[in-house]
């Protein structure tokens, strides 16, 4: 078999494998809250969700073409197939190590900084495409503080609306319509982060010659919506705990302003072709609805060791993955 096609089944197997794990990992994404409200058992969620992320993986590519073209060039890079491996290792050790720990912490982070340090590895600071990468940046920051903002907006209104009404009518009607925002969330999760594993498929069959375009094939398609979705049928259990009891006492009317809040922000960011961190829109609007509900009943020191992940993330997989990519040329140059 030719070495370069064999390089890219390789690569084809790590970034399923990568999807795989970001089903896993990201699961308490979109079932966490209705989990921990007992709106859905464990077993119903995680079917649910399984079910909407590949759905949703399958109805857009937008977010695939950004992650194939916008932080470097593939169709300039000399040892692309090099990049892509050594991003995929570093993204997946990265993902492995927060899943252990029990640390909400962003699988698209992980996959952008290390992409982005196997490009500097492979090709200088010219081998990134700063305004594509640094407006990717911007929507990774950005796109918290909109979930924070709308889910503090979301619980206030209802919290008001509901002022009057018994605690029992209220729990009953958010616990039948977290059923609705769960599957929400699941499946503006797979039309974002299943995309990302697309994209890096793409680029590798693009630095093999394989492909002259960076149009997303069926079959990667269907690969990388089947992968996330047999990885979210595993379920996470360790951050779902993080996620719906550790930041504050989840309620079901506090599980459907979230799961709202964030399932239109990561929507919305789908549908301008921007990939962000589905973990970071679920906690920032668990934050937000937890400060409208009540400031000082959230664990803002979870809350601080979360934001700590977030911030420290891109950095340490970009060295991780430069480090991953000077192993790899002594053997593959």
């Amino acid at each position: 078999m030719d070495y370069t096609l064999m390089l890219v089944i390789f690569i084809v197997v790590l970034a399923l494998g990568f999807d795989f794990i970001n089903g896993f990992h990201d699961t308490a994404n979109a079932i966490a809250t209705s989990v921990s409200t007992r709106a859905l058992t464990p077993r119903r969620a995680i079917i649910l969700a399984s079910v909407m992320n590949l759905i949703g993986a399958l109805s857009f590519t937008g977010v695939a073409k950004t992650i194939g073209g916008k932080i470097t060039d593939p169709f300039k890079l000399e040892h692309g197939l090099t990049v892509v491996i050594a991003t995929l290792v570093a993204a997946i050790a990265w993902n492995l190590i927060t899943w252990w720990f029990g640390i909400p912490s962003s699988s698209s982070h992980a996959l952008i900084g290390a992409l982005a340090g196997a490009a500097v590895a492979s090709e200088g600071w010219s081998g990134i495409n700063y305004s594509g990468f640094s407006s990717i940046l911007q929507g990774l920051v950005i796109s918290p503080f909109i979930a924070f903002g709308l889910g503090f907006l979301i619980m206030f209104l209802l919290k008001h609306i509901f002022a009057n009404s018994s605690p029992h009518h209220v729990n009953k009607v958010f616990r039948g319509g977290q059923v609705i925002t769960a599957a929400f969330q699941a499946f503006t999760h797979g039309t974002n982060d299943a995309q990302k594993a697309m994209g890096i498929i793409t680029m590798a069959l693009v630095a093999a010659n394989i492909q002259s375009d960076l149009e997303i094939a069926l079959w990667v398609k269907l690969s990388a919506a089947l992968a996330m979705a047999l990885g979210t049928s595993l379920g996470g259990w360790k951050i779902i705990k993080t996620m719906g009891t550790k930041i504050f006492k989840i309620g079901p009317i506090n599980g459907f302003s979230a799961d709202l809040a964030s399932a239109s922000v990561i929507l919305g960011a789908t549908l301008t072709h921007f990939p962000v961190s589905t973990t970071h829109a679920i906690t920032s609007s668990i934050l937000g609805v937890g400060s409208a509900k009540k400031f000082s009943a959230v664990k803002w020191s979870m809350a601080g060791r979360i934001v700590l992940t977030w911030l420290i993330t891109i950095p340490i997989v970009s060295v991780l993955a430069a480090l991953t990519y000077y192993v790899l040329a002594l053997f593959m140059h």
